[in-house]
């Protein structure tokens, strides 16, 4: 374990710049959006669950640069993201979304609400189609609000196991065991000294070798 824990901490070492180049960027990226860039954004975490990263943003781009993620019908959609998984459902989730997003001032309602961001997790949760706590998160950690919660994906979760923060990856997980393995998690990132949304990217760039959204 300590051996482990040594060669994970040379690796963040080394790539430190990079994830903090990238969380910066995300930061500094939400003034400059746009409505249609914030609704691509909570899309994109629409997509993510079960599915490569790099396909679901492939998707978003292409939905945007034929106009139909902004106008087109959950049948459209759903043919346009096909390499995705579950993408029937998945376009269902952005159609009603789309409708709840364009009906309020999301962005101002974002920073209305940056003060309390677990409440702010819970809401998106409680109200975006196809969001778990695990999306909410992953959707204000790339909207630069992220940086004090946790993103308990497969590759966090095997890292989780890896390191000795839990003994095994449970067989579902609800809020109250989602909440209990992001203390469990935010612990050891205030043991190791790599804050939490480093720890993500970090984890992320162990697994896939990138780092990227």
């Amino acid at each position: 374990m300590k051996n482990d824990l040594k060669e994970l901490l040379i690796l963040y070492r080394d790539i430190r710049p990079e994830i903090k180049k990238r969380l910066e960027l995300f930061r500094t990226n939400f003034d400059k959006m746009t409505d249609d860039d914030l609704f691509s954004e909570l899309s994109f975490c629409t997509l993510t669950p079960q599915s490569k990263a790099r396909s679901c943003w492939k998707a978003i781009e292409h939905l945007k640069d034929t106009g139909f993620l902004y106008s087109a019908g959950k049948d459209v959609l759903s043919k346009n993201i096909a390499g995705v998984r579950f993408h029937n459902n998945k376009s269902a989730y952005i159609e009603a979304n789309r409708r709840l997003f364009y009906s309020m001032n999301f962005k101002q309602f974002i920073l209305d609400n940056v003060n309390d961001i677990p409440k702010l997790r819970k809401w998106l949760v409680s109200n975006i189609k196809g969001y778990s706590f695990k999306e909410a998160g992953h959707f204000l950690r790339n909207i630069g609000f992220g940086s004090d919660i946790a993103i308990l994906d497969r590759h966090i979760l095997k890292n989780m196991v890896k390191y000795g923060v839990i003994n095994e990856i449970p067989e579902s997980i609800n809020e109250k065991t989602y909440l209990d393995l992001e203390k469990k998690l935010l612990e050891f990132s205030n043991k190791s000294k790599i804050p939490p949304d480093h720890l993500d990217m970090l984890f992320w760039y162990k697994q896939t070798g990138e780092i990227f959204k």
